[in-house]
């Protein structure tokens, strides 16, 4: 499986939006700081992820989200989370 997954800084209040074939172990890099794009912004919650059987879909589905259309689109779907971090 691929995901497409959706975490939130506890910390900044800001979200990231990223896609891998294992979600365990890329959620754990995460957290300790070993992503290059999230070191020291965690710590990280995961409030969002689509499960897919290609890699190209989770890439798509991530160049989507990362859109201007598609952070509207997390922003409705996550509407009760994020008004209540807010």
């Amino acid at each position: 499986m691929w995901y497409t997954y959706v975490i939130w800084s506890l910390r900044t209040n800001l979200f990231y939006i990223g896609f891998t074939a294992d979600l365990k172990k890329r959620i754990f890099q995460h957290q300790h700081n070993q992503s290059e794009y999230t070191k020291n912004r965690g710590p990280w919650k995961l409030i969002y992820y689509e499960a897919g059987l290609s890699k190209e879909d989770a890439i798509a589905r991530e160049k989507y989200l990362k859109s201007g259309m598609g952070h509207r689109y997390i922003k409705n779907r996550l509407k009760n989370f994020i008004l209540f971090k807010l």
